[in-house]
């Protein structure tokens, strides 16, 4: 499949303002089963009728595309389409929202909003981060390349901001303790399920990382220099202790208090 090629077809569709390779594909780390994940960056009015049409027209009589917004508020839409053969995304960006976010993110403001799909809540940080990642395909005006040579450039503002997020670590092991007598392992559960992606995301701030998605988050984190030893193997062994009864909860919230401790120490190593 010639990408250039389709990049440009979709830059000439009314309210189309460019196309980024994003995913696996643009960091050149793809498996031969990696579907190709196409960013739409566009400004309202879409003409979502003539991207219907070139749609079918490259993916078959099937192959269809969703309005703005038809994915939930924050992953937007698009279209999971096949173009010979192989799985293609084309996912919406609202080009002035990325631009919005990113601003937010220069002063070091972030928020995780509900969407389906991620459990611990779509990060908008992630707007920027993908541009920051991805592969410009087609870009006529050159705004793309422009907030992209901007995003590409992490802000120290938000390093201190997700850094200084691990607050809410300290307070999940709190909650989560008054839940041990009751034997409410699922409450349990989901505190430490969000303590680990606030220390995720706190690793990813102190490294200057962008991090744009949740999954494979604590490896990728794991895997930034300065991260606590071990990092992911106790993130992952503390949802082993959640099985039995209180004593067994307690040993997970002591290992979860330890990793939010030590994640904090890290990060202000990093960021000394």
């Amino acid at each position: 499949m010639e990408l250039t090629g389709l990049a440009e077809q979709l830059a000439a569709v009314p309210g189309v303002i460019g196309v980024v390779l994003g995913g696996s594909r643009a960091r050149r780390d793809h498996t031969p089963e990696s579907d190709t994940d196409l960013g739409l960056y566009y400004r309202r009015p879409l003409d979502t009728e003539v991207l219907d049409a070139l749609a079918k027209r490259v993916g078959g009589p099937s192959a269809a595309v969703t309005e703005p917004g038809g994915w939930g508020p924050w992953v937007d839409g698009g279209g999971w389409l096949r173009i010979a053969g192989e799985p293609v995304d084309w996912i919406y960006r609202d080009l002035d929202r990325v631009a919005a976010v990113w601003e937010s993110a220069r002063q070091g403001r972030y928020s995780f909003h509900h969407q389906a799909g991620h459990p611990l809540g779509f990060v908008d940080i992630a707007y920027p981060g993908e541009l920051a990642l991805g592969q410009i395909l087609a870009d006529p005006t050159g705004e793309l390349a422009a907030l992209q040579e901007q995003v590409r450039v992490y802000p120290r503002t938000l390093t201190e901001a997700l850094v200084g997020g691990l607050w809410e670590g300290d307070f999940l092991v709190a909650v989560a303790r008054k839940a041990v007598t009751r034997r409410d392992r699922t409450y349990v559960a989901g505190c430490l399920f969000r303590l680990v992606g606030v220390c995720v995301h706190a690793l990813h701030g102190a490294g200057q990382r962008w991090l744009i998605n949740e999954k494979g988050a604590v490896a990728a984190a794991a895997a930034i220099p300065g991260a606590p030893a071990g990092f992911r193997e106790r993130a992952e062994a503390v949802f082993g202790h959640l099985e039995g009864g209180p004593e067994r909860l307690t040993s997970a919230i002591d290992a979860a208090a330890d990793l939010v401790l030590d994640t904090a120490d890290a990060c202000a190593k990093m960021i000394r």
